[in-house]
């Protein structure tokens, strides 16, 4: 789909090199901290093959070949006499891209984001990198980190949140299971979070909510997991496109983070400039050479050291990663029944029980009538760049129907009236949210449409029970219908095994564990606004349950709420100062009749100082997976001190009372305990 960008490539021409010849830093950092390989064996090769290499073949390198996609890979350039295959990248965050054929559809992100568990998207980032490489890539266009500002960005299913530290830990996993078997991309760098005018849009923010949200969901996957590449963004911000940000690229992420390996833009319209592009550290345009083509040649000459700065990187991210022209996957890793299994798993630990009037688990078994335009829907997200192309998708109809579990299963058109129990299954489809011009780009507002509440509360005023599942990227707001229902399940766009996992939770089988990875409010107007018509922007620390918080307006259904099938007991918590961090212990116990998981959330309340805070900010949290009934065990939560930071023109962590709440949500007064930290 990235193919129908180049619509807009007729007439566009290369923006012309800029001549002020500003100082130029071309030294690199340090980076055996991020090279699987020996480090400086790597860069005494990368020497001699940059001695080697015209000039001519070192502009190649830093632009895609232009033949893509190729089985909907994207090439860069091979070396074949130094061995070196080039990158070849493939779509993307939900699994390999649909251009090349049959793959897993895994659940979006947003819905792993409702996992909070990091072990299994560390195992999805594995089983995508597995794919990847056996449809031929050796480059995984993802994770996506950027922090969902607003519930009607097109591409929120694409990312995990709205908070930066759950989205960044998220991310972080991903990276370190997907380049277990290819390099990985994260994207996009940065402040990207309107679709409709992402082209042109300059985002104007402060250092401090810049450093404190919008790159601090980049940072783990570039510090900690070590990503291989980074994807610029299309907008601007403050100012400066993404791709020629020297702040954002040179600065934050070379100097200030250390990032040794390759910059490539965004597609077809994501490189805007020359010089200044090749200044602020930005390594490839792709897919091909439209800017850095012929006016990279007309400047090379005045700027040999800064276009040898790329290409080492370039060279180097290859030698690192252990790139070679014959390593191949087995293609019988696509669709394998472990990672259809996996898909399912992931499924079901995301779907989020929102409301539970004494009606779910279905366990007595009667006639049960699945309603709704998403009953025997393929919805699986996203039509853009996102998109997979599974060779089968399970319906939540064709879930119910495989394996009943007593009842009678009855689809559309059945009499609500007439049964026992019924199910409307209604939401969003790529009709309605998606990237712009592959799908719809940037949702209309947070509410269902017309007809579906309309169906919502016929059904409810006919059937004895009514549940109702909502399938869509991000929040939906409920209030004309939710108190005339039972149940209400948010399924995000759950993959091509949603159905099985879906029938698996409401049928009893397994528990209800998703969180909340974003806020719901009870209206749009709860929310700042959305603005994605206008040129310009501005982005502040205030967004989702920190803004919800601050204004003293509750959610609908707040950030981290999620309802389970059994209850849970939390005794008083500890928290303990150890070298470079708080610990932060709860016991839990199971007390109800079913096994479940449940998730524990910590939130600093910061002491007072002279800084606007949050009330609360997520600093961490773990999971107690599989308790069984009766049982208890202690849950511990470590907080590392880089955690308390905030931006006062540098990194500073304010003294005074810390509190640290252990909670299920972000309006849950859950149990405090206080350190004086110095």
């Amino acid at each position: 789909m990235r193919w129908l960008l180049l619509l807009l490539l007729a007439g566009c021409t290369s923006v012309e090199a800029d001549d002020d010849d500003s100082a130029e830093e071309v030294a690199d950092v340090d980076h055996a901290w991020w090279c699987p390989a020996d480090a400086d064996a790597v860069e005494t090769r990368v020497d001699a093959i940059l001695a080697d290499l015209s000039q001519e073949e070192k502009i190649l390198q830093m632009a895609g070949d232009g033949t893509g996609p190729d089985d909907g890979r994207w090439p860069t350039p091979p070396i074949p006499r130094h061995g070196l295959p080039g990158f070849r990248m493939i779509d993307g965050p939900r699994g390999v891209s649909s251009a090349t054929g049959a793959a897993t559809a895994f659940p979006v992100g947003m819905a792993r984001g409702a996992t909070w568990d990091l072990d299994l998207e560390r195992e999805i980032g594995r089983a995508m990198g597995t794919e990847a490489l056996a449809a031929g890539a050796n480059v995984l266009l993802a994770p996506t980190v950027n922090v969902l500002r607003h519930p009607r960005w097109g591409r929120a299913q694409e990312t995990y949140g709205e908070d930066p530290l759950h989205v960044g830990l998220m991310g972080a996993a991903f990276v370190e299971g997907a380049q277990e078997h290819v390099l990985a991309s994260v994207k996009h760098f940065a402040a990207n979070s309107i679709e409709n005018s992402r082209f042109v849009v300059d985002v104007q923010i402060d250092e401090r909510a810049l450093r404190e949200v919008y790159l601090r969901a980049f940072e783990p996957a570039v510090r900690d997991a070590g990503v291989a590449t980074v994807m610029s963004a299309y907008n601007s911000v403050n100012g400066a496109f993404c791709s020629e940000n020297a702040p954002l690229l040179d600065g934050v992420l070379r100097a200030d983070w250390g990032f040794p390996g390759v910059v490539e833009s965004d597609w077809f319209l994501g490189t805007h400039s020359t010089l200044p592009s090749l200044q602020a550290g930005l390594d490839i345009e792709m897919p091909f050479a439209r800017i850095y083509g012929d006016d990279l040649r007309e400047i090379a000459g005045q700027h040999p050291d800064l276009i040898d700065r790329a290409v080492r990187r370039i060279l180097r991210t290859q030698l690192c990663f252990g790139l070679a022209a014959e390593v191949a996957g087995d293609p019988l890793d696509l669709e394998s029944a472990e990672h259809k299994a996996l898909s399912r798993r992931a499924a079901t630990r995301a779907a989020v029980l929102l409301k539970n009037e004494g009606v779910l688990p279905l366990e007595s078994g009667g006639t049960l009538a699945v309603l709704g335009p998403l009953a025997d829907a393929d919805n699986i997200g996203d039509t853009g760049s996102s998109a997979v192309a599974p060779s089968d998708v399970v319906s939540l109809l064709e879930g119910l129907l495989a394996s009943p579990g007593g009842w009678t299963v009855l689809g559309p058109g059945a009499d609500p009236a007439t049964v026992d129990v019924a199910i409307v299954a209604v939401g969003l489809t790529s009709a309605d949210e998606g990237e712009y011009l592959a799908s719809f780009g940037d949702r209309v507002g947070l509410a269902l449409s017309a007809a579906d509440e309309a169906l919502i509360l016929s059904v409810a005023a006919s059937a004895p029970r009514t549940i109702v599942l909502i399938e869509g990227g991000s929040a939906i707001t409920v209030e004309p219908w939710i108190d005339a229902v039972d149940g209400l399940v948010h399924a995000f766009y759950p993959g091509d095994q949603g159905g099985h996992a879906l029938a698996d939770l409401l049928l009893g089988r397994e528990p209800f564990s998703g969180r909340l990875p974003l806020s719901v409010p009870r209206q749009e107007a709860d929310l700042p606004a959305f603005d994605n018509d206008s040129d310009q922007v501005a982005y502040d620390l205030w967004h989702g349950h920190r803004h919800l918080l601050r204004q003293g307006t509750p959610a609908r259904f707040p950030f981290g709420y999620g309802l389970s099938t059994t209850e849970f007991a939390w005794a008083s918590p500890t928290a303990t100062l150890g070298e470079g961090e708080v610990l932060v212990q709860v016991d839990v116990s199971n007390t109800g009749a079913r096994a479940g998981t449940e998730t524990v959330l910590v939130f600093l309340e910061p002491p007072l100082g002279s800084l606007d805070r949050s009330p609360r900010e997520l600093v961490g949290w773990a999971q107690a997976l599989g308790l069984s009934s009766g049982e208890e065990r202690t849950i511990a939560v470590p907080v590392p001190l880089e955690r308390l930071r905030i931006w006062d023109g540098g990194w500073i962590r304010p003294p005074g009372e810390h509190r640290f709440v252990v909670a299920r949500h972000a309006e849950d007064a859950g149990q405090g305990v206080t350190l004086s930290l110095p």
